[in-house]
């Protein structure tokens, strides 16, 4: 009866615990998509220039006042576990086109009613795409490969 009780005991310390495994693997991922969206947020801002002139469709759009640059956020998203990544709105009723900028930036060819001077004018967007290349340019496989390397603990 001993021995088998010693066996027990044994066995006990390198028993799995999948509560403890699956807590360090969500820490691990909370962790590495947190540090994944600062880096593509880092780029994203890097990328937008703040110049008077237009920028080229295809590439990054100018920032004339720096509002675009400072509204790229990124956040975990608890009910997804992932993170998200991108530009917030802005504006009110007073601007109906702008509100929707950061979007039509990205995907370009959406017409938007804008108010300059007296009568309503439409305006449309050249894609000038700046979250997309970012995540490409931030997000390497090696890069995915170094941050999850190693990265779930006890």
């Amino acid at each position: 009866m001993k021995r088998g009780g010693f066996v027990n005991m044994r066995m006990r310390r390198f028993s799995f615990r999948p509560r403890v495994v699956m807590n360090a693997v969500d820490r691990a991922r909370r962790r590495n998509l947190t540090r994944l969206g600062g880096w593509i947020r880092k780029t994203a801002r890097r990328s937008i220039l703040k110049r008077k002139s237009t920028s080229a469709p295809g590439k990054p759009p100018s920032s004339h006042v720096g509002r675009l640059k400072n509204l790229i956020f990124y956040a975990f998203d608890e009910a997804q576990f992932s993170v998200v990544i991108g530009a917030m709105l802005w504006g009110g009723a007073k601007f109906r086109g702008s509100r929707r900028a950061p979007e039509l930036l990205e995907h370009g060819g959406v017409t938007s009613r804008s108010r300059r001077g007296r009568r309503p004018r439409r305006m449309r967007y050249r894609p000038r795409p700046f979250m997309g290349p970012a995540l490409g340019k931030a997000v390497s496989e090696d890069k995915l490969a170094q941050v999850w390397r190693n990265s779930v603990r006890r």
